[in-house]
């Protein structure tokens, strides 16, 4: 009975803040993946400066470079993601690797992504990400930039994507 009251607890957990990471490599086919550069505005720019200034104070805690904001490109494809997630219902990864080829395009080097669902507050975000071994590899990786896509779906529940890459 235990393990049944523990297995819902952990379901009831996942689906009301969840967050998954990605880190690059995947086999890219040739595509030419634009994008309209003003999906960057649709960011919450408010949360995503405070998800920022969290993930390089620990950045910075452990000898790692600050990220610099990118609110063209990678903030633009990340809204692009976030808002399919929201359409789907689902976080996932799906279509990483078109993110990867379209910022490699731009000059990228490497690219890795987290991705995350339901949580209210930068810092509880940041946390989880940090508390999650590869959530925190990509977050602590050897990366320059990064963008936003956090947009809230009709019920006012934020998903979110962070996308990293270093030129």
């Amino acid at each position: 009975m235990n393990l049944l009251k523990t297995s819902l607890l952990a379901l009831v957990l996942l689906t009301t803040a969840a967050s998954c990471t990605k880190d690059e490599d995947p086999v890219v086919e040739e595509l030419n993946y634009s994008i309209d550069l003003n999906l960057a505005n649709e960011t919450d720019w408010d949360m995503a400066n405070e998800i920022l200034r969290l993930v390089n104070e620990h950045r910075v805690s452990v000898g790692l470079n600050m990220l610099q904001k990118d609110q063209q490109y990678a903030s633009a494809y990340a809204v692009d993601h976030t808002q399919y997630m929201i359409e789907n219902r689902k976080i996932s990864h799906d279509n990483f690797s078109e993110r990867v080829r379209a910022l490699k395009d731009r000059g990228a080097a490497s690219v890795g992504e987290n991705v995350g669902y339901g949580y209210t507050e930068a810092q509880s975000l940041v946390t989880a990400w940090l508390n999650s071994p590869s959530h925190k590899r990509v977050l602590e990786g050897q990366y320059t930039h990064s963008g936003f896509g956090i947009m809230k779906n009709s019920q006012g529940q934020y998903y979110f994507t962070q996308l990293f890459y270093r030129n």
